[in-house]
């Protein structure tokens, strides 16, 4: 994610996460009703202990209307971990009609914003999963999930938002692979995660199907519906690579959608291969605040490319940056919560260095001016790897996350070398490519390639309440916190 707000114009008003009044509405069912979750520090009631995910498949009915909600139906492919005489699902924003669990009927209710499930006999571990959820998806609730554009619907999910569009295990440490089918008018353009498989017409509606290839972590799911045109080149070693943009502004962003596949040789230059089966941007007619990473169709509010008071450099390198967290934070996505400057941190490094070599922004001034910061950046967000909690769906993504975190990356390159960093880099993608890894992971893989064991230097970094000396520049100060 990269906050447009940041440095392009003022903060529009944050989405904000909606009381428990919101949440299913839910037949009635037996107690216990209880929500769990895997116990993340920053978002303790995501995720569900007991089960892993395999895949997703889900169905959508789009009626035309961004008001109302959508028929569909979530099908999940599970293994048990623990013996389970429930399963909770995090799902709010719909109305569940129907549950089955290996092909018969189960009872279910609410718990906040969960879908408790209580199949007919205990399940055992090591025990197939097959659940199957008729529901509602309603796009008018708020609080992230379906965002309402000018012309349908895109999905923003980031950080705990997915279960607000379908029933899943909402954390990014249980990735799965995504099939969606998605029934339309004909004059809608239906794009999602992966490649196009079939494309059929059902009575008066056209179904369109596609398919990931790579696990993903249901924050980064996305679907969009609209009148859109979809623009298609390739990219490097025959990359597929389809554009996602309002048709009437086809020739308008064609400048800066061009730009792609250079953008991906540059990455590919930095850190190896990309690791998926396409890209894309998506350009959606909405007021956000953000730019998101979904994988495979990073998500773009219009205005960014579209408004003339914007430097040409800027928006190069936030593209860059929803290119890079294709490798940082959805190939390799964060194992908890608090993980989540590997991603922003890695995205804002390799952001900076593109603004560097293309637009002659100096690294090192914007880390000196990070450095200056850093100070009150922790004070106000808490340190890299331990953020303070988020009230909202977007607080988490604060300045200390995304400058903060690339300053920590800066210090270790200052530290063990560029060579060694540069094969620090390439390996994390590599070895954790289609998985997810943790803060210890990286102190570990950045311990071996250095030769010494560097635990100390990432406590102080990544949990210090205060800012570390900056190796090789022991002049840089930081400011008096305000």
């Amino acid at each position: 994610m990269q906050p447009t707000s940041r440095r392009s114009r003022p903060r529009r008003a944050r989405l904000a996460l909606l009381a428990a009044a919101a949440a299913c509405v839910l037949a009635a069912a037996p107690s216990p009703t209880v929500p769990l979750g895997i116990g993340d520090t920053l978002y303790p009631n995501l995720g569900n202990p007991g089960y892993n995910v395999l895949s997703y498949d889900i169905g959508f009915t789009y009626q035309g209307d961004n008001s109302k909600p959508l028929e569909a139906v979530t099908t999940i492919e599970a293994l048990a971990t623990q013996k389970l005489d429930h399963i909770n699902l995090d799902f709010t924003h719909g109305t569940v009609h129907s549950v089955e669990v290996n092909g018969e009927a189960a009872e279910f209710s609410a718990a906040e914003e969960d879908l408790v499930i209580s199949p007919g006999q205990e399940l055992s571990y090591g025990e197939p999963l097959r659940i199957v959820v008729r529901h509602t998806s309603d796009p008018t609730g708020g609080g992230g999930g379906w965002v309402r554009t000018t012309d349908g619907l895109v999905m923003a999910n980031q950080a705990d938002a997915a279960h607000r569009v379908f029933p899943c295990n909402d954390h990014p440490s249980d990735k799965a692979y995504f099939t969606f089918h998605v029934a339309a008018p004909p004059d809608v353009a239906v794009v999602a995660n992966g490649l196009s498989t079939t494309r059929r017409r059902s009575g008066d509606q056209i179904v369109s199907t596609f398919a990931t290839t790579h696990p993903m972590a249901t924050e980064l799911a996305q679907v969009s519906l609209g009148h859109s045109a979809v623009v298609r080149r390739e990219g490097p070693h025959g990359l597929p690579i389809r554009d996602v943009v309002p048709t009437q502004d086809k020739e308008l962003l064609e400048p800066w959608l061009k730009k792609t596949p250079a953008e991906i040789e540059w990455m590919e230059r930095k850190v190896g291969r990309y690791p998926f089966e396409t890209y894309g941007v998506l350009v959606a007619g909405a007021d956000t605040g953000f730019e998101l990473e979904t994988q495979t169709l990073s998500l773009f509010e219009r205005s960014l490319l579209t408004r003339k008071d914007v430097p040409e450099g800027y928006v190069d390198s936030i593209m860059v940056h929803e290119l890079a967290h294709q490798w940082f934070g959805d190939s390799v996505s964060p194992r908890a919560w608090s993980d989540v400057w590997l991603n922003e941190g890695h995205a804002t490094w390799y952001e900076a260095l593109y603004a560097e070599e293309f637009s002659g922004k100096s690294l090192e001034q914007r880390m000196r001016d990070a450095y200056a910061m850093s100070d009150t950046w922790r004070a106000q967000g808490g340190p890299p790897a331990a953020p303070k909690p988020a009230k909202g769906q977007i607080e988490l993504f604060r300045p200390v996350v995304y400058d903060g975190s690339a300053l920590a990356l800066y210090a270790l390159r200052q530290e063990i070398g560029n060579d060694a960093f540069a094969t620090l880099e390439r390996r994390w993608v590599g070895e954790h490519r289609d998985s997810v890894a943790s803060t210890a992971d990286f102190s570990r893989l950045a311990s071996e390639v250095a030769g010494r064991d560097l635990s100390g230097f990432f406590q102080e970094w990544l949990y210090g309440e205060k800012t570390p000396p900056m190796p090789g520049h022991p002049d840089w100060r930081p400011q008096a916190q305000s």
